[in-house]
């Protein structure tokens, strides 16, 4: 089984900042053609540059809360690349939230970024990969990739609405496992501890304790950089993993392995 993504086309939400785009970046390197998408536009041009006709990167920028900008997006990769072979939902949002505050929305909020965001340009996209499919499934459809979080499986008051979402995210991905498997698209999902993504960076320059307070709880004693997760995407998005389909795979540094009273994730 070959672990290359070269020729093949990702489109790749939250693809702005952190860590979709270190995932986009290195899909690109390994020469897949990648749409990165994002809502924060000035951000997009200054990371991506032009879109620029004959390349193998190119940006889309909307609300991808809403339908009609997930269909453009869909409409854009095809005109720019012709097929969609990959999705990357590593668009999300990371708030706290007071569990005992029954006008505190963030659970809703979170629940429409982090779960409908990513079901709903799911199912778009693997109707695509379906029809551009025809029939010829030798080397599977599509393949589909949630980002996910430990925090679906750690509990910390501040992070109910986050830790909901992500449990969401993770059963969604098991269901349209089941649902797709028979179209031949794999779901599977990285469920990550601390990274250092763009959000994790502002939090450690607000509370500088705070980075000791995540190495001490993770065995390996460090933070993850954006280009290791990208690394586990990459191999999800392969031929390498043909035959998985519907995993929580867990790149944490051993953060899950040890007493729960720990550091939340981020």
């Amino acid at each position: 089984m070959s672990f290359s993504i070269s020729g093949k086309t990702a489109i790749v939400t939250g693809g702005a900042n952190g860590i979709g785009l270190a995932v986009g970046r290195h899909f690109a390197n390994k020469g897949a053609n990648v749409m990165f998408a994002d809502m924060d536009e000035k951000h997009l041009k200054k990371e991506i540059g032009k879109n620029e006709e004959g390349s193998n990167i190119r940006y889309f920028a909307g609300d991808l809360r809403e339908k009609l900008t997930q269909a453009n997006l869909l409409s854009a990769t095809i005109d720019a690349f012709d097929q969609v072979d990959i999705l990357v939902n590593a668009s999300r949002q990371v708030v706290t939230s007071d569990p005992l505050n029954p006008d505190d929305d963030a659970v809703v909020m979170l629940l429409n970024q982090n779960l409908i965001t990513a079901l709903r340009l799911s199912q778009l996209v693997a109707r695509r990969m379906i029809k551009q499919a025809d029939g010829n499934t030798d080397s599977g459809a599509g393949t589909i990739i949630n980002l996910s979080s430990i925090a679906a499986r750690r509990t910390h008051p501040d992070l109910l609405a986050f830790s909901v979402s992500s449990a969401a995210l993770d059963q969604m991905t098991r269901s349209l496992a089941v649902a797709l498997a028979p179209h031949h698209i794999r779901v599977n999902a990285v469920a990550f501890g601390s990274v250092m993504s763009a959000s994790l960076k502002d939090t450690l320059r607000e509370q500088r304790d705070y980075r000791d307070d995540i190495e001490d709880h993770t065995p390996l004693g460090r933070i993850a950089s954006p280009a290791e997760l990208a690394e586990a995407v990459q191999y999800l998005a392969c031929d390498g993993s043909g035959f998985m389909t519907g995993q929580i795979m867990t790149v944490d540094g051993g953060r899950t392995l040890l007493d729960p009273v720990a550091a939340p994730a981020h």
